[in-house]
């Protein structure tokens, strides 16, 4: 089934121990939309500014994903430049352009209105809101957020939890968000907030999922090389929903399966600068991976 994806395209540069990379395409849009392409058809809802070039519209096209929620206005493209520690958990935001972002108002085509997957990528919980109000039942919807939103938009936030089916955080942004400084304590809490799924990302120690019927803990794929984790958590999102998306039902079994499928699709992001390993991979790639997460976890 179709998969709708609204937020950020952008241009990052990106320093890390690794080297530097430069204007490189990104944006948690656009991380999630080259991630779910790999398992089902994707439309995609952002705002790009004039200096956006054909080539970046060439290559999404190409990997399938469909442009028509695009809008082009007068001005540049989002940018944002940070730079990673040593150890490469931490980051440091050296400066933002939020250009034509900044004053983004999502504008859900009609043809897309009725799609059945919706994910709400990092952004103010009133316009993550004003995209549901454009959607006719959407069968299931995940949305991310982080500390900017939850510390001063947490009356917004708060009205948007029970409309949505999940929730992505890692695991500063959940204690802050409920109060809790007990992993466990707080996943349960974000529960009763609203949500039936919340999913809360622990980086290269993988994630842990609660909902009301289970919980669930996955390691991280065993990456060696990291060059840049920047989007890691946008692909993760990408493959847990492209994959559900592709699915006959949201069972138990499948939503294990699609948080596996995208913790070695965020695998892969993680291995080269800004989109460039993601875009050029594979399903055959990711079901490789898929079965040495399986054989890993298992031991067998």
């Amino acid at each position: 089934m179709s998969l709708l994806v609204v937020g950020s395209t952008a241009f990052d540069t990106i320093e890390t121990p690794h080297g530097n990379a430069v204007d490189c395409l990104g944006g948690s849009s656009t991380y999630f939309s080259l991630a779910a392409r790999l398992f089902t058809p994707v439309r995609l809802v952002s705002v790009v500014g004039k200096d956006f070039p054909t080539k970046h519209r060439k290559m999404l096209k190409d990997k399938g994903v469909d442009l028509a929620g695009v809008e082009t206005k007068a001005g540049k493209t989002f940018r944002w430049h940070g730079r990673y520690a040593s150890d490469m958990n931490s980051r440091q935001t050296l400066d933002v352009q939020l250009n034509t972002f900044g004053d983004f108002k999502p504008k859900v085509p009609a043809a897309y209105r009725d799609t059945p997957f919706v994910f709400l990528a990092n952004g103010a919980p009133a316009t993550q809101a004003s995209v549901l109000d454009q959607m006719k039942a959407p069968r299931f919807c995940v949305a991310d957020t982080m500390d900017l939103w939850i510390e001063h938009h947490r009356d917004g936030l708060l009205g948007l939890l029970p409309r949505i089916d999940g929730l992505i955080v890692n695991d500063g942004e959940v204690k802050q968000l409920t109060g809790k400084s007990n992993l466990i304590q707080a996943g349960r809490a974000a529960l009763a907030m609203g949500p039936k799924l919340v999913i809360v990302k622990k980086g290269e120690h993988g994630c842990f999922v609660f909902s009301n019927f289970f919980h669930y803990a996955l390691p991280a794929y065993p990456t060696e090389t990291v060059v840049d984790p920047t989007g890691a958590g946008d692909s993760f999102a990408g493959g847990f929903m492209g994959y559900l998306a592709n699915c006959d039902s949201i069972s138990l079994w499948n939503m294990k399966r699609a948080v596996a499928y995208g913790t070695v699709t965020a695998s892969l992001t993680v291995e080269g600068f800004g989109v460039d390993r993601l875009a050029a991979a594979d399903r055959e790639t990711v079901e490789r991976r898929f079965h040495e997460l399986q054989q890993f976890v298992s031991g067998a």
